[in-house]
């Protein structure tokens, strides 16, 4: 069965993140506090400004490798991802590192990421990945992040 957009999906998801942008100064507050489960600070430059811009996403962990992504398509932090190739990643109260960031095709590893985020996500996003696993696989955009650079 080939993947497809869901329009409930990206519906969805859009509201998710919404609700995430209202309350971002609270998540941020808690995650400066101790930290939020897999919750990493990604810092890109803007594709256009290239001024540094940081968001919070979850690193996801398999087997292979460390991954970012976004379910629902690409979305800014994506956009000035793939421009910069290179990402500043901290934990809370941790060192900042650099790593390049590698936009993953469609294929076993990318999937591999995906099963990951409904595996690794805090409840509600896990069911919610795991019950849109077929939308996540038509549009997510999703990175490997490699260390040491």
């Amino acid at each position: 069965m080939t993947p497809q957009r869901s329009l409930f999906w990206s519906a969805a998801f859009r509201l998710t993140y919404a609700i995430l942008r209202m309350t971002d100064l609270l998540v941020r507050w808690s995650w400066a506090q101790g930290g939020l489960g897999i919750t990493a600070e990604l810092t890109i430059p803007g594709r256009h400004s290239r001024r540094p811009r940081t968001v919070l996403v979850g690193i996801l962990g398999t087997g292979d490798g460390s991954y970012v992504g976004h379910p629902n398509g690409a979305a800014e932090w994506t956009r000035n991802l793939a421009a910069a190739s290179r990402v500043v990643v901290r934990l809370p109260g941790g060192p900042a590192t650099v790593h390049r960031a590698t936009r993953l095709p469609i294929g076993a590893e990318r999937s591999a990421a995906i099963a990951a985020a409904g595996r690794q996500q805090p409840w509600p996003g896990n069911w919610l990945y795991t019950a849109a696993r077929r939308h996540i696989e038509a549009v997510g955009e999703y990175f490997r992040l490699d260390g040491g650079v």
